[in-house]
């Protein structure tokens, strides 16, 4: 018990008085998140829109490779994607390997299908024929998506919620895309992971307080912005 007030104690120094390889990882595990879950947004809103909108057998059989994306182990993930990376591959004319934008490509492909399925599960929870009324007023796609996502939007949020959550804490594929190199591919999860393996628990412990608080404050943002939007839609509702 002696022990692990110590543990906590050194913690805390370190995270109050600043330490610089702290707050880098810090911001290097946001930046990595933020770009990446930004990419799966890019891309997976429209794909969640297009499967989600329309009820044909291709959209279906879209929705179902997308559910099943959601069970991906990062690991196998990371695995191909540091092969892809490898000379003489597909990727590896661009030599990323153990470097960041290797890192933003494991964690794009691991957002993704979390962002086209929630997506298409909200649009697919809107009001029977709320978007063919559109489609019948002659809204054309673009307009019919805008509309869909403002509609949709608790939804959305929620894939933003689970995509950029997922991007924070990953360590599987961090460490086999990006080699876990301290100062240049670690992020706060798999930074945990070095302090170990050099005896060094309270900086672990210190990472896994920073990494807790990280997430907590996110989801936080995110979860207000997305209560407060369910709150407008209940008023609206009622009101109509």
């Amino acid at each position: 018990m002696r022990f692990l007030g110590e543990m906590l104690s050194e913690a805390f120094n370190q995270i109050g008085s600043g330490n610089a390889e702290l707050l880098a990882t810090t911001w290097r595990t946001l930046e990595l998140a933020l770009i990446s879950t930004a990419i799966a947004l890019l891309v997976g809103l429209p794909l969640g829109l297009l499967l989600g909108e329309r009820a044909t057998r291709w959209p279906r059989r879209g929705l179902v490779l997308a559910n099943a994306g959601l069970g991906i182990p990062p690991v196998a993930l990371g695995i191909y994607v540091a092969f892809l990376l490898l000379p003489g591959w597909p990727l590896g004319g661009l030599r990323w390997t153990y470097t960041l934008p290797a890192l933003i490509i494991a964690q794009t492909l691991l957002a993704f299908p979390l962002v086209v399925a929630l997506t298409a599960s909200a649009v697919r929870g809107l009001p029977a024929g709320l978007l063919d009324q559109a489609r019948a007023f002659g809204a054309s796609w673009w307009h019919r998506g805008v509309f869909a996502l403002r509609e949709a939007r608790v939804g959305v949020l929620t894939a933003i919620i689970a995509a950029l959550g997922s991007a924070v804490a990953e360590v599987g594929a961090v460490v086999i895309v990006g080699g876990n190199v301290r100062g240049r591919t670690n992020t706060l999860a798999s930074t945990i992971l070095l302090d170990i393996s050099a005896s060094n628990p309270a900086g672990a412990t210190a990472d896994l307080i920073v990494l807790v608080a990280l997430v907590l404050v996110l989801g936080g943002i995110l979860t207000f912005v997305q209560q407060r939007e369910r709150g407008r839609h209940r008023l609206a509702v009622a009101r109509t």
